[in-house]
């Protein structure tokens, strides 16, 4: 969410993209920043998954099997606060939460999944009747109340920490020869992808705890009033999910992962995996939670897909103008690239001397840091690109630090 984009992640992060491609690929225009430190639900997701064409000199290849097992022993993401949810009171009589066999709306639900994504709807209606209503999913997806201030500087700590480095380190010097062949075959860096799965699940560690039926039944149909309404995306990614499912003979009432229903290392919710997910190690099945070859390929080829310019740097530094109609004007798009370099400059804005040559646009991307003075940088099309996995220029600058620190520690390991 690929967090959500690919969001909810176990580690309080949901890729989220924009529905373009059933995942998201909304238009930039229509993209804001995010905060909320835990959702990136990934939605990038057009529909194609796994068909593997080859030339017409050798028969088709098989597409490779996905495999998205449950956990041995799945962990409670570390620090992971449930905010305070804001709810709206309402006299009109509303389903009871769960129970969902005895709903009317799970029923049209399930026929209306059926249809859409082909599957049997007595099938689609019994998976359904097994999910359970979960309070604490309605919880976590709120976001933070009214008056919390935003801090870049408290956000960085929480994933740039000296876990996720180790950890990290680790993960770097054990995968670093598919981390550079993800980073030659699509051109995203291997401290960006490296930087992903890290601030999504410590490197695997968190991958979730909930069961995804619960995740996305709870959110497509008794989503919390409190903020604006995403229970269209969450019954879309049901029915994804038990696609997926079905395609891949798994049972949906087995499978975990985050509380808004992301799956695996990268966590990507279910039309990611469809659609983004490879089999990078080779041994014909995608599997996102045991294999972390897999979950690297699939990160970089989400990014490239994505926006992502090979090559370019990420963001630079960037002092802002003092004139606060310039400051105004600049910030107004907020993430999305739309100003030269020279432009940046006539308004006021000084740019170090490794801008200057940038060809593409920028972005004036503002960070809070509470009651503090807040950071500013410049974000290039690929740090918007990194946005597109999850919606937040706090999250993409956590992980392009912590992608780069993973990095060069390893690197100075003797």
């Amino acid at each position: 969410m690929a967090h959500p984009p690919g969001h909810g992640a176990a580690s309080g992060t949901l890729r989220s993209e924009a529905p373009a491609s059933g995942r998201h690929q909304t238009s930039r225009a229509l993209m804001t920043t995010s905060t909320d430190l835990f959702l990136q639900l990934r939605v990038a997701l057009p529909l194609a998954l796994f068909m593997g064409l080859s030339g017409c000199a050798s028969p088709p290849t098989p597409a490779p099997e996905v495999v998205i097992a449950a956990p041995a022993s799945p962990e409670v993401p570390d620090g992971q606060s449930i905010p305070t949810p804001v709810l709206e009171q309402t006299e009109v009589a509303t389903p009871e939460p769960g129970n969902y066999a005895q709903r009317d709306d799970a029923r049209l639900l399930a026929d209306r999944l059926a249809t859409e994504f082909q599957l049997e709807p007595t099938w689609v209606f019994s998976m359904l009747s097994q999910a359970r209503f979960k309070e604490s999913i309605t919880k976590f997806i709120m976001p933070a109340p009214n008056g919390t201030a935003k801090n870049w500087a408290v956000y960085r700590s929480r994933f740039i920490d000296p876990i996720r480095i180790k950890a990290g380190v680790t993960f770097w010097r054990t995968y670093e020869m598919d981390l550079r062949r993800a980073e030659a075959r699509w051109g995203v860096p291997a401290s960006i992808i490296a930087g992903v799965i890290g601030v999504e699940t410590i490197y695997g560690r968190n991958t979730g705890n909930y069961r995804v039926l619960d995740a996305l039944a709870t959110l497509g149909l008794d989503f919390p009033k409190g903020r604006s309404d995403r229970s269209a995306f969450f019954q879309k990614e049901l029915g994804h999910f038990l696609k997926l499912c079905n395609e891949q003979n798994m049972d949906p009432t087995t499978v975990l992962g985050s509380y808004a229903g992301a799956l695996g290392l990268p966590q990507f919710m279910s039309s990611s995996v469809r659609n983004f997910a490879i089999d990078f190690d080779g041994n014909g099945r995608i599997d996102l939670l045991r294999s972390p070859v897999d979950a690297i390929g699939s990160v970089a080829k989400y990014l490239a897909e994505h926006g992502w310019r090979k090559d370019m740097p990420t963001y630079y530094e960037v002092t802002p103008p003092t004139d606060a109609d310039a400051l105004a004007k600049l910030l107004a798009p907020d993430i999305v690239p739309s100003f030269s370099v020279a432009e940046m400059q006539s308004m006021g804005a000084i740019l170090p001397d490794v801008a200057q040559t940038h060809m593409g646009l920028l972005a004036l991307v503002k960070l809070q840091n509470g009651d503090a003075a807040p950071t500013y940088v410049t974000g290039t099309d690929n740090f918007y690109a990194v946005t597109r996995y999850n919606q937040s220029s706090y999250y993409a600058l956590a992980v392009i630090q912590l992608g780069q620190t993973v990095s060069r520690d390893a690197s100075n390991l003797p």
